[in-house]
């Protein structure tokens, strides 16, 4: 009796092995993207000079930071089995700076692919407009709306349903009636902005002819597909599935399917705290050069090394948006 009792123990005592899935997958963006993300910001704000692309840059690099310094409460989660052990207020926080993190980073993302179609197709005349002042002016009413738009979710009723261990806003586990309409404002729009400057752009780069201009062209290309892939890969599914979510039934939403593509799309969002770090160095000379001299121990590494690793074409010219 005391063997098989203990056996029933243990068996109630283990993990689930979906909440190990999503609390080591976490753990793995947390280890990657807190570092990423944090010398990326030290290497903006001791860059020399400053410009539009930079400015959206650094404010990308604090969006990521905001949201990833909340995922070991998405850790713990699932290490305690699905439960909630940190309160209402927290609840509220953690949904708070999901949306936060979310939607500065599709504005922001649509921000620097507008500021290189302007780079690149009008070089000479977009410099009226292409001002860090402008930029900054832009990225401070961007923060403003969002914050204003997203404070309800820190004062509405209770988050934590019937149970004090429940989180709702931890996966956005409820139906809104505003749910369309904020994933056609805060998602269609600067999805649409990117897809068609990426196109643009890279219609204008089929017209450089000259050989030199060539590994502009070939970089260039690269960070719009590093841009696309970013988005299409870590924002589309969460807000394909939330529309599903938003436009499904009472009985169809407590099915287990649909919440686990909830969690998994909601998971999938958190690798742009990953990619984000990816596209700084292709976007960015200073982190570039910052990460090379960690990464190589050395002030300029040397061109054998750099091929070495393939990365030779980094220290040709730089592409400038």
């Amino acid at each position: 009796m005391t063997q098989e009792n203990t056996s029933t123990g243990n068996e109630t005592n283990r993990l689930p092995p979906w909440d190990i899935i999503l609390a080591v997958f976490y753990m793995l963006i947390f280890i990657i993207a807190v570092p990423g993300n944090s010398l990326a910001l030290w290497a903006f704000c001791h860059q020399k000079g400053n410009s539009p692309s930079k400015v959206f840059l650094r404010n990308l690099a604090i969006a990521d930071i905001c949201y990833v310094l909340i995922l070991p409460m998405r850790i713990v989660y699932h290490l305690s089995g699905s439960h909630w052990p940190f309160g209402d207020i927290l609840c509220r926080l953690s949904g708070f700076l999901f949306y936060l993190n979310m939607y500065c980073s599709l504005y922001l993302m649509s921000f620097i692919s507008l500021d290189r179609l302007l780079a690149v197709t009008l070089p000479l005349r977009s410099q009226v407009v292409r001002k860090p002042l402008h930029a900054h002016i832009g990225v401070t009413i961007l923060w403003v709306i969002v914050i204003v738009s997203m404070i309800p979710t820190l004062f509405s009723q209770k988050h934590q349903g019937n149970s004090a261990n429940n989180c709702s806003m931890l996966y956005l586990e409820r139906k809104s009636a505003q749910a369309m309409i904020s994933t056609i404002v805060a998602f269609f729009i600067p999805f649409t902005t990117i897809v068609i400057t990426s196109l643009v752009i890279l219609l204008k780069l089929r017209n450089l002819k000259q050989q030199e201009e060539r590994p502009v062209k070939d970089k260039a290309m690269k960070m719009i597909v590093l841009v696309v892939l970013n988005f299409m890969f870590a924002f589309v599914p969460y807000h394909v599935c939330r529309v599903i979510y938003s436009q499904s039934k009472a009985e169809v939403l407590e099915s287990l399917s649909l919440k686990r593509a909830n969690q998994i799309t909601s998971a999938l969002s958190c690798i742009s705290g990953v990619l984000d770090p990816v596209m700084y160095f292709f976007l960015n000379q200073a982190y570039r050069n910052t990460f090379l001299h960690l990464f190589f121990k050395t002030r300029r590494p040397s061109l054998e090394m750099l091929k070495l690793y393939g990365l030779q074409l980094l220290i040709q010219k730089p592409v400038v948006i």
